[in-house]
């Protein structure tokens, strides 16, 4: 992996564990729930998307600085969410950051490994929303990416910036970060617009 796509991925790991920790203490849960759950939001995109190109074992498990960084923000959220209640209510955001950047990354990784683009901007979402799955399962509240919310689909998007820069054979650092903000503003837009996909709500 790159440099670049590391620090991608670590930082999606980063802002996606602290989500999940924040998450883990809004639900009281002890210090050591608060670690599993910011583990597994920060990682759980990231294992599903090695398995399934056949990274083995998967870089969260072969490589230290990928359990540190949830360890770390884990407790972050833990020690200092006295000061980060105030934040709380913009959990959505820093999942919207870690969304971005997982779907990157995931995305690249995947055409690295030999993935049609088609594929790869599949597992580019995949990465970017499996940790918040396993997340919002865990806390007890029904997967962001079941709701009607634009959320898979700021993913995808993201993930499909990098794919066909990749295909032209344009794809460059600068063009991760500006696919990475595509999928970030896509999300913070949903959030601040209430922007829905149908439901079934809506088709009576």
């Amino acid at each position: 992996m790159s440099p670049l796509l590391l620090v991608l991925d670590l930082a999606g790991i980063f802002v996606f564990s602290l989500s999940g920790g924040l998450a883990g203490v809004r639900n009281r849960l002890d210090v050591f729930g608060v670690l599993v759950l910011a583990a597994l939001t920060g990682l759980g995109g990231g294992i599903l998307r090695d398995l399934l190109i056949g990274a083995v074992p998967p870089a969260s498990l072969a490589d230290w600085r990928y359990l540190v960084v949830p360890v770390v923000a884990g407790l972050v959220a833990f020690r200092f969410h006295p000061r980060l209640s105030r934040i709380e209510r913009h959990i959505a955001r820093f999942d919207a950051l870690g969304l971005g950047l997982f779907c990157v990354t995931g995305a690249v990784k995947a055409l690295q490994f030999g993935l049609n683009p088609f594929a790869a901007a599949l597992l580019g979402m995949l990465t970017g929303v499996g940790g918040g799955v396993l997340r919002d399962l865990m806390a007890g509240r029904t997967p962001l990416v079941l709701r009607e919310e634009i959320y898979a689909l700021a993913a995808l998007a993201g993930a499909s910036v990098a794919v066909v820069a990749w295909a032209g054979g344009w794809y460059a650092p600068w063009v991760a970060v500006l696919a990475a903000a595509v999928c970030i503003v896509i999300r913070l837009l949903a959030l601040h617009h209430h922007w829905q996909m149908p439901h079934a709500g809506n088709l009576d």
